[in-house]
């Protein structure tokens, strides 16, 4: 289905070059279809290829796709990568996010008996016991009605999306509404519509897509019955004109990032997916993109609040624009009240991260996070993993909830996410401890008996002095332990790069695919070693080095820099031998010399020591925290040099088994 969904927009395109002009006929048909009760296909222009069955029960999702790929373009980047926002996930989020503020509708009041008609013995005693009712009653929908905290349906209000694209978030927000209004009479629904989008506060940087999220939010509306698109209106409906200039105020075009936020009043509930991407890939295609782009982070960077100071703490790294939006919206919200926000789920693990986990941590109450590996797709055609957090604004967290790993088929639109999904419960302290007060999130496996593991190794392993520190047991004294990256930058040599043949000149070049795992062991299968890997095998390819950077001349221990997720070992370590150069696929440790003295004279031998060396990194303790403390595949040199790294007498860290 999703090879026939890309194939319908490549034909598009075919068809029609403009995206501006996709969007608008789109809008136009969609409008059609909602007017005469008709399919969407059925009104889109004869010249259009025909709409596949995967793309015919969600307009809005194909809007935001065609909205994707413009932006895109605009940007000079690939329209390859766009996809929509799952309507199902957001309308989850908001299901969880409000159900405590489920209302019910109105009931009919008693019967009653005038009090004229009483006995006048009766009349006082009936007077205090009706005071006592109305006093009692405890209508908390009244309340929060009344101090314009929430709709009647439940929606607290002002409701906003600082990056609302297409308008996923508020659309499926108007559905939850007319879903909890059923059983109030139409004229109570009317005001009651009135009020949520009153209430809105859409903002986008875009004008493209606040013109898209205009008009969407008016058909959802039509097509639920709640807008006359012909005429002014009735007790029941909104008309066309008072909605469009209801829609005008509460959708705005606006770069929240770097300018003020356009309304008065702060939100009380935020939801949003923005944008999952770095600056640094921004405007890639476009022939004036490197000024735009070195333009656009010094704004950011130099974007101050009202009192002078600066307005992102978090800038960290290369910029990626949610972490920028997810602290923004932090200073939007009003105190005590709520965020949302979907996001790559390398926030809770990478290190230029940590300014904002902090952030998040020390100043907000981080509740909640669902974290969905990459495997479950949650975002079609996109395999990265998709991360929800949920932020009180103020205060600080004492205990934050972490749910992982879930699956796509644990939420529900209705319920929100299902009571049964695995969760962990972050207690501060502990969770200091751990992490140093980075406030990373170990990834954990869904199987009970492994995650207890895990929590044995993190426990065991987290006061341990580190591999990079100075004073651990390798290293007691002098210049610190450092994690190097292999000196063959394999792209930019790729020349001086070829398969391995016998009799070549060169030398062997070690690149990650030479680390092979067996029986539990990591050792080197390189063709220099091995004469009997077969023709064809992948060690043999890109195996010979014939360039003029030398051989380090002695051994080193190294391992694996990428590895994939699935993998049944992350760590993978072994002894590299002294003529081989090394590719940037591999890291290696950087000993200082007296560390290599002591070691040979320890072991008997320089490669001994080594050996030894590997072996305590390979220990299955290391592992599991390695894989619970990975961002993505790669092995950087941070996350080596911040490895617990016990003595070796310390056998129920190093001589792991699971238990």
């Amino acid at each position: 289905m999703a090879s026939d969904a890309s194939g319908w927009y490549a034909r598009l395109d075919h068809e029609c070059s403009d995206r501006l002009e996709q969007l608008s006929v789109w809008l136009d048909s969609w409008e059609e279809a909602i007017r005469h009760r008709l399919p969407i296909a059925a009104t889109l222009p004869s010249h259009w290829p025909i709409l596949p069955a995967g793309l015919l029960s969600d307009p809005g999702a194909v809007l935001e796709h065609l909205l994707s790929r413009h932006e895109a373009e605009r940007d000079g980047r690939s329209p390859r990568g766009a996809h929509s926002t799952p309507g199902r996930l957001i309308e989850s989020i908001l299901a969880d996010e409000l159900k405590n503020t489920q209302r019910k509708a109105r009931k009919a009041p008693p019967a009653t008996l005038s009090l004229a008609a009483m006995p006048p013995g009766f009349r006082a005693y009936a007077e205090r016991f009706n005071e006592n009712v109305v006093r009692g009653s405890g209508d908390s929908e009244e309340v929060s009605e009344a101090d314009g905290a929430q709709t009647r349906s439940g929606i607290p209000i002002p409701f906003a999306d600082p990056a609302v694209g297409g308008g996923v978030v508020p659309s499926r927000a108007i559905r939850i509404h007319v879903l909890r209004s059923d059983g109030y009479d139409a004229c109570e629904i009317r005001e009651d519509t009135c009020r949520l989008l009153q209430g809105m506060q859409m903002a986008d940087a875009s004008e493209a897509a606040v013109t898209c999220t205009r008009r969407r939010l008016l058909l959802v509306l039509a097509r639920a019955g709640l807008v006359d698109l012909d005429g002014e209106g009735d007790e029941s409906r909104i008309g066309r004109r008072e909605a469009e200039a209801i829609l005008e105020d509460g959708v705005r075009c606006a770069d929240v990032l770097r300018g003020e936020w356009p309304w008065d009043e702060a939100p009380r509930l935020l939801v949003s997916r923005p944008p999952w991407l770095r600056i640094k890939d921004r405007f890639r295609g476009h022939p004036e993109g490197s000024q735009m782009r070195k333009e656009l982070s010094r704004e950011l960077r130099d974007t101050k609040e009202r009192d002078g100071n600066l307005r992102f703490a978090a800038l960290r790294g290369n910029i990626n624009l949610y972490r920028l939006f997810l602290e923004r919206s932090m200073q939007l919200v009003r105190e005590g009240c709520r965020i949302r926000m979907v996001v790559p789920d390398a926030l809770l693990r990478e290190k230029s991260s940590i300014a904002l986990r902090k952030l998040m941590v020390e100043r907000n109450e981080w509740n909640s996070s669902w974290s969905f590996p990459e495997p479950q797709r949650v975002f079609p055609g996109a395999s990265q993993g998709v991360l929800v957090v949920g932020v009180t604004v103020g205060g600080s967290t004492e205990m934050m909830t972490s749910f992982s790993p879930l699956e796509v088929n644990e939420i529900s639109p209705n319920s929100g996410l299902d009571n049964k999904a695995p969760f962990l419960e972050l207690e501060r302290g502990p969770w200091s401890v751990w992490t140093d007060m980075s406030w990373a999130v170990p990834k954990m496996p869904r199987d009970p008996y492994l995650r207890r593991a895990v929590l044995k190794a993190i426990d065991e392993l987290a006061d341990q002095p580190r591999l990079g520190e100075e004073g651990n047991w390798l290293n007691p004294n002098g210049r610190p332990i450092r994690v190097r990256v292999g000196e063959i930058d394999q792209t930019n040599w790729s020349s001086n790069i070829s398969d391995w043949k016998i009799g070549s000149g060169g030398v062997p070049f070690i690149r990650g695919a030479h680390f092979c795992l067996e029986d539990g062991d990591v050792r080197i299968n390189h063709p220099g070693y091995d004469t009997e890997i077969e023709d064809g095998a992948i060690e043999r390819s890109q195996a010979l080095w014939n360039g003029p950077i030398e051989s380090r001349g002695h051994s080193r221990v190294a391992c694996q820099a990428i590895v994939n997720a699935q993998k049944e070992r992350r760590l993978r370590w072994a002894v590299v031998p002294p003529d081989c150069v090394l590719g940037n696929s591999v890291n290696f440790l950087e000993l200082p010399e007296g560390v290599l003295d002591s070691l040979a004279e320890e072991h008997g031998s320089f490669d001994e020591g080594l050996l030894f060396v590997a072996a305590q990194l390979n220990s299955e303790a290391l592992d599991l925290w390695s894989r619970a403390w990975a961002a993505n595949n790669n092995v950087n040199n941070y996350e080596i040099e911040s490895l617990p790294f016990p003595p070796p007498s310390t056998e129920s860290a190093l001589n792991y088994a699971l238990r």
